[in-house]
Order: structure tokens, then sequence, then C-alpha cells
């Protein structure tokens, strides 16, 4: 049995896409955004309180960096990952666990525009740092993507799938239209039937309700 606990539009949103382009079976519980996370049944899962968690073979695996991996390596067949010894290991290692450095800007600024509820609340300056920096992290991935049409010379693999659903999060905050081979990468990516069916589905309740949210003023 294979179990994911997610909820829309967060980081479980990653191993849901990649689960998709394994093409295993397994299951879904969704979550809301509410304190059912923090029940002591939840908790059991995941002592942190957040998605993902995956149950699979036995036990819980909670970090996304490590549902990545041990994915990979459970089911090799699909070619997603880069096994010990292969010449583009090092690079998918660096890859699949980047998208956690443009998920942390990306969740400072969920905070600012999204979680909090109060405009005393907010910092305009923390915004602008944390779009700015978003920003240096897709001139990484742009200068990567030049050549190539992946991240890794071999083609399509769990390390796109990681930052594709980064960018997918953090491109509320900074706009790619700027960085045109990332903007390219990301549209060649997010037509894969993978992606589509990580969607939040037609009348789920959203994370993020605008596009786009503009830099606060304060």
């Amino acid at each position: 049995m294979t179990r994911l606990h997610h909820c829309h539009q967060t980081r479980s949103m990653r191993s849901l896409w990649l689960l998709n382009e394994l093409g295993v079976a397994f299951d879904v519980v969704v979550h809301g955004f509410d304190k059912s996370l923090r029940s002591p049944e939840y908790l059991a899962l995941n002592p942190v309180g957040r998605v993902p968690a995956l149950e699979i073979d036995g036990r819980v695996i909670w970090e996304t960096g490590a549902i990545t991996q041990y994915l990979c390596e459970r089911f090799p067949k699909a070619g997603l990952g880069r096994a010990p010894g292969d010449a583009e290991r090092v690079d998918w290692l660096i890859w699949v666990h980047f998208a956690e450095t443009l998920s942390q800007h990306g969740a400072a600024l969920t905070q600012q525009h999204v979680a909090l509820y109060d405009d005393a609340m907010r910092s305009a300056i923390v915004m602008r740092l944390e779009a700015k920096r978003l920003e240096k992290c897709y001139v990484a991935i742009d200068e990567r993507l030049e050549g190539r049409e992946y991240l890794l010379d071999s083609g399509f693999s769990a390390a796109d799938i990681g930052v594709g659903q980064a960018i997918y999060m953090c491109r509320h905050f900074a706009r790619i239209a700027p960085f045109k081979r990332l903007a390219a990468w990301y549209g060649r990516i997010t037509d894969r039937d993978g992606f589509r069916a990580a969607l939040p589905p037609d009348g789920a309740t959203l994370l993020y309700q605008r596009e786009f949210y503009e830099p606060w003023k304060g």
C-alpha cells in the first residue's frame, strides 16, 4: 500500500507529481488548510504536522527530498533518478535539493502575502528581499538551461519535477517571463500528464487565490 498525504498547492504536490510520473498505484489523502494536521493521528505520521507524509513499504517518509530519492530508487525503471555511480548523480542531487532553496523563499512570501491576515504584520522589506532572492535562483536555473531542454543532459528527471513544482509556487511572487530559458522549460514540463494530474481539481480550496501577488507597499 502506497498512500500520500497531501494539501493542494503545497510541497506535497512535488511527491504527487512524481508518483504520477512513476506510474505506480497509490492513494491520496487530501487534507485541508486547518488544524487537522495537528491531530494525534496525523502527528503519528509526520511529527511536525506538515505535508507530505508518504506511507510506503510499511513505514512513513516525510521529507520531499527523501521521498524523491526513495521513490526513484524503489522504482528505477521509470528512469527519473540517477543511481550512485551514474555520471549525472551529483548534478541530479544538486537540483533535487535546490527545490528546497526555492521553496524556502516561496514559503516566506506565502506567509507575508497569504498567511498574515493583518497588514500590520506584513513587511514590505521582507517581500522585496525574498522576491529578489527568488530572481537570483531563477538566474541560476536559466543559466543551467543554456543548451539544455531539461536540468540534466540526459533528459527529464525527478530534478525537473522538484524544481518545477517549486517554480509553480514561486511564480506567484516573482515572474518567470523575463527568464526565457526557464520559462520555456517550465512550459515543457508542465505540459506533461503527470503535472496536470497533480493540479488541484475544480472546486478545490486553494492556497493561492491570485495568479500573482504584487509587492505590498506598506
